[in-house]
């Protein structure tokens, strides 16, 4: 066995390779509909509640004219909709619409499915050891949350 194909070799790069390819094949499983960059954005919405464009951009980690494109798109999708910010009125504020919401569930749904099926299909060892390891990537995720 080479140095490179040994599992313990390389971790960062091969848990980096793996989860964008992953990511990659349940998006493309997914039902057609806005990307990757406008489903995770509604997603944050739905977890957060209406946000500043600016406050979206900087949680989703783009620039806020990307956000805008976005926002935009979805708006005139009828996923998301604007309103007026109370505490400053020259800000809006993005949120997501019933059809937004029904879009989200549905998409979500779709790759979750297609995530349990590939799951179904391991081992019983590797099930165990990926169930073991969902703690350890939930907190890869922690230092990020904490900060938005």
């Amino acid at each position: 066995m080479t140095e490179s194909s040994e599992p313990s070799s390389d971790v960062p790069g091969r848990l980096f390779l793996t989860i964008g390819r992953l990511s990659r094949t349940l998006r493309q499983a997914g039902a057609p509909g806005p990307g990757t960059g406008a489903i995770s954005a509604m997603a944050t919405l739905a977890a957060c509640g209406r946000m500043r464009l600016g406050d979206l951009a900087a949680r989703e980690g783009v620039a806020a004219a990307t956000m805008s494109r976005i926002v935009s798109a979805l708006v005139d999708s009828g996923y998301l909709y604007r309103e007026s910010d109370p505490v400053d009125r020259r800000a809006w504020l993005v949120a997501l619409t019933e059809e937004g919401e029904r879009l989200l569930a549905e998409v979500q749904s779709i790759r979750v499915h297609e995530l349990s099926k590939r799951i179904d299909r391991l081992s019983a060892e590797d099930k165990e050891a990926l169930m073991a390891a969902v703690p350890a990537l939930e907190a890869l995720l922690e230092d990020d949350e904490r900060r938005n």
